[in-house]
């Protein structure tokens, strides 16, 4: 899919050598701008080598740009200082992060508030299309996959496991919104599925909602929360995750939900599309034990609870996507694929699986 709004590559590159010039105080020299093959809508993400002498002689620096993002956005919210600083922190206790550099907050550097990191060399699991059905896991032996998996599960566990409180992450919680994390969460995609229907109605997430609101867990253990916790928001080399990537919605609450979304878009990409699921990674159950493992908490009472949960986060964001493709002439205007996709029909499943 092509991204829906293009940059001018020149003006751009010519914006970020005037300001990277004036951070390291040298003059700067920038190559290879341009954006990552399969990026996603919600953000504008660019990748350029940028050479300067630190004083010991010129060097170059593989960087990476993160905008916030313009025109027709995703999220009802956007915040990229959140990004920045989530992953700045988590880099002080070992959780794989990029490098995280530089954060400017004035739109007027290159449009809108961005930041910068460091570029890592390694694999991301493709999402366009799913890795369950072409690109280098799909080609990789069975052994190789689990690997991934399990080191994924890894990284993602390092962050259920921090002290979000010693570690600052209280700027998180929101408790205008509600006492409890999934009661924040609620209201807020309450409030986002709202805007992305924009007055339309459908029966099948109301149906999900009352079924999230009657069985809302209670007493939940409280922890960061990555939010878009996957193996295609990794990036990995030989050696396992480097990095853990992409914290536009980061949280607080219950890990479960994490883990839940780690596996609903994993089946998302199999099932979901009709794929078949690739030989070698390890299966639900299998995974969730690893987890509480690693963890030390519970996440069988309430799994099911947030596999629903995901489906209907995934489902509401695709809301917005569907709506984004129209809006830029990617899908035909008459399209009812913001309301009926894979998504939201594995959403419908899970719902008849759990008996809502």
């Amino acid at each position: 899919m092509p991204q829906p709004q293009e940059r001018d590559i020149e003006k751009t590159t010519a914006q970020l050598r005037d300001w990277l010039t004036a951070k390291v105080e040298a003059p700067v020299e920038l190559t290879s701008l341009g954006g990552p093959q399969d990026t996603g809508f919600s953000s504008d993400t660019l990748m350029f080598d940028a050479e300067w002498d630190d004083g010991s002689g010129r060097k170059s620096h593989p960087l990476v740009v993160r905008l916030k993002p313009t025109g027709f956005p995703v999220f009802p919210v956007y915040d990229i200082s959140i990004q920045f600083r989530c992953m700045h922190t988590l880099a002080s206790i070992g959780v794989p992060v990029p490098t995280m550099l530089w954060l400017e907050e004035d739109e007027g550097v290159l449009g809108s508030p961005f930041y910068v990191m460091d570029r890592l060399e390694g694999r991301i699991p493709p999402d366009r299309p799913p890795y369950h059905m072409e690109g280098w896991m799909f080609d990789a032996a069975p052994a190789e996959r689990a690997r991934v998996w399990w080191s994924g599960l890894e990284a993602m566990a390092q962050v259920h496991t921090c002290d979000w409180q010693a570690l600052d992450f209280g700027f998180l919680d929101e408790p205008a919104r509600g006492a409890t994390g999934i009661d924040q969460q609620l209201h807020f995609y309450r409030e986002f599925l709202d805007w992305a229907l924009d007055g339309e109605e459908s029966a099948l997430f109301e149906r999900a909602y009352a079924w999230l609101l009657a069985n809302k867990p209670t007493n939940e253990p409280v922890r960061l929360l990555w939010g878009d916790a996957r193996i295609g928001n990794e990036i990995f080399d030989d050696s396992g995750c480097i990095a853990v990537i992409d914290w536009e919605m980061a949280t607080l609450g219950n890990p479960a939900a994490d883990l839940a979304w780690f596996l609903f878009v994993d089946r998302h990409h199999c099932e979901g599309i009709g794929a078949e699921r690739l030989e070698g990674l390890p299966e639900r159950d299998e995974t969730i034990a690893r987890w509480e493992k690693l963890t030390g908490l519970d996440a069988r009472s309430t799994i099911d609870y947030y596999e629903v949960w995901a489906a209907f986060r995934f489902s509401v964001i695709m809301i917005r996507l569907g709506n984004q493709f129209k809006h830029y002439e990617l899908i035909e205007q008459d399209s009812d694929f913001h309301l009926n996709n894979t998504v939201s029909g594995l959403l419908a499943k899970v719902l008849d699986e759990v008996g809502a």
